[in-house]
């Protein structure tokens, strides 16, 4: 999965960007606790343990 494709689902579940540097982009929640890091260039896959990550943080479910 894209980088711009997990930032795309974090929105949707009401993710905000708070903080941008370099190829590092940190989100909040309204509701829920804790800040997600999405890293890397846009158009480059997120590895999958990385991914497996942010779903936990983000307090989402996997994706297959």
């Amino acid at each position: 999965m894209k980088a711009r494709d997990v930032i795309k689902r974090l929105e949707a579940d009401g993710w905000y960007r708070i903080r941008s540097k370099g190829g590092h982009r940190q989100f909040k929640h309204t509701v829920k606790k804790g800040r997600v890091t999405v890293a890397g260039q846009l158009n480059v896959d997120v590895p999958i343990k990385t991914l497996k990550s942010i779903w936990k943080q983000a307090q989402l479910p996997e994706e297959d």
